[in-house]
């Protein structure tokens, strides 16, 4: 059945983008995308070190080629890597470099990561950022730490298509600790935003000098009607 084959065919994709993650951890990749072409199967890597994808003479490169034929019955594979210059806006990019930096040096400086990690978005030109790590840190119970700053929407359709989120996962000696990212990039445009465009500024000093116009006028047209009326007094005084 066709419903079947387009599961099978998914459920391969994701199967092959999950392999391509284990096997380059660490060298800031953010997605995958897989497609098809008369020639083979295409897969576009998105990272920020794509030095480390390639390795050296493109050893990496054909190592991943080799697995990905072997495993998956690929036929001609072809690997293209796209360099992501604003790596600190990719919810992605970030939840990896904190896992990977958590194994690296321990559970003891998770306080450091975390408040120097979310810096780093900031100072990208996120709106917000919000990291939860959540595990066996720094002593054996078990719980949540929260590292915020900036405005992030919970809820909402800001929330669902606009804030990018990831998970991560870092295998410590405690167990495992989860990371969780969510960034707010920037030029998010909010419901609430209110933008006066320069037509109504340009209509509202119109308004504004016609109005200061038709108060001279009727400050003008008082002052005559006062004068008359004095003198018309002057007159009757000096008939009498």
């Amino acid at each position: 059945m066709i419903e079947r084959d387009i599961i099978t065919q998914k459920f391969k994709e994701f199967r092959i983008k999950e392999f391509i993650n284990d096997s380059l951890r660490g060298a800031g990749l953010s997605h995958s995308k897989i497609q098809k072409t008369p020639l083979g199967e295409k897969i576009v890597i998105y990272a920020s070190k794509p030095g480390l994808v390639i390795g050296s003479g493109g050893s990496n490169i054909k190592e991943l080629t080799r697995e990905l034929k072997k495993n998956f019955d690929l036929e001609n594979p072809q690997i293209e890597i796209n360099e992501i210059k604003e790596h600190n806006l990719v919810a992605q990019i970030v939840a990896e470099r904190i896992a990977v930096s958590l194994e690296r040096y321990g559970p003891v400086r998770f306080k450091g990561i975390g408040h120097s990690v979310m810096g780093d978005v900031i100072e990208a030109g996120a709106l917000g950022v919000e990291i939860l790590i959540s595990g066996k840190i720094p002593s054996s119970r078990a719980r949540t730490w929260r590292f915020y700053q900036g405005y992030l929407k919970k809820c909402g359709d800001i929330a669902l298509t606009k804030v990018d989120t990831a998970y991560e996962i870092a295998k410590l000696k405690t167990g495992i600790v989860g990371v969780k990212v969510s960034i707010m990039p920037p030029g998010t445009r909010l419901p609430d935003d209110i933008e006066i465009q320069e037509t109504l500024q340009s209509s509202v000093e119109e308004t504004e000098e016609k109005e200061e116009e038709l108060k001279k006028k009727i400050d003008e047209s008082e002052k005559k009607e006062k004068k008359s009326e004095q003198v018309k007094e002057n007159e009757q005084g000096t008939k009498k």
